[in-house]
């Protein structure tokens, strides 16, 4: 039974990614990818969307085919669990609720360090995040830890940047995300 409910999503899956691909060229854009979000009321800025798109481009090519949009989706269910696991019916998360979810999800940062990202994403600097909001600050999180995982070669959680290192880490995340 659970490997035909899992055949199910994925046909349900392509059928979405069929409909996304409005120039069925068999994989979809940043544009594409924002406008299907927004169907869904996910308003997600189209920095972070290229952001997605980027993450799991595993061919490199600009754009995400059906497997990379697949592996993508994941990464969006899990975070919408997180965020439905804390949001207690109230359809947004307050920065405590924000610190739960992302600790759930596997991003761990101190303190100071998480609610100064809290602070950045907090479009309506209200101390509400609704799900977009959570979206872009997991992507951020899962980009910065990407980068930051590029520098990390020994493994071992830290990392050591020259100057010209840093400004490059600077640059890319202020570019692509925030």
């Amino acid at each position: 039974m659970e490997e035909e409910e899992k055949r199910r999503q994925v046909e349900a899956l392509r059928e979405w990614f069929e409909r996304v691909d409005s120039d069925k060229s068999g994989s979809i854009t940043a544009l594409q990818l924002k406008r299907a979000l927004a169907v869904g009321n996910l308003d997600i800025p189209l920095s972070v969307v290229e952001q997605m798109i980027r993450m799991y481009d595993f061919d490199r090519n600009g754009t995400m085919n059906f497997q990379e949009f697949v592996a993508l989706n994941k990464f969006l269910l899990q975070l919408q669990h997180a965020f439905s696991d804390f949001e207690r019916g109230r359809g947004f998360l307050l920065p405590d609720d924000v610190y739960q979810a992302s600790v759930k999800i596997g991003f761990t940062l101190d303190s100071p360090a998480f609610y100064s990202v809290c602070e950045s994403f907090d479009k309506s600097k209200n101390g509400r995040f609704l799900l977009d909001d959570f979206i872009s600050l997991c992507i951020f999180l899962q980009s910065a830890r990407n980068l930051f995982n590029s520098f990390d070669i020994a493994k071992q959680g830290r990392v050591t940047l020259d100057l010209n290192q840093f400004v490059y880490c600077s640059e890319y995340l202020s570019n692509n995300l925030v």
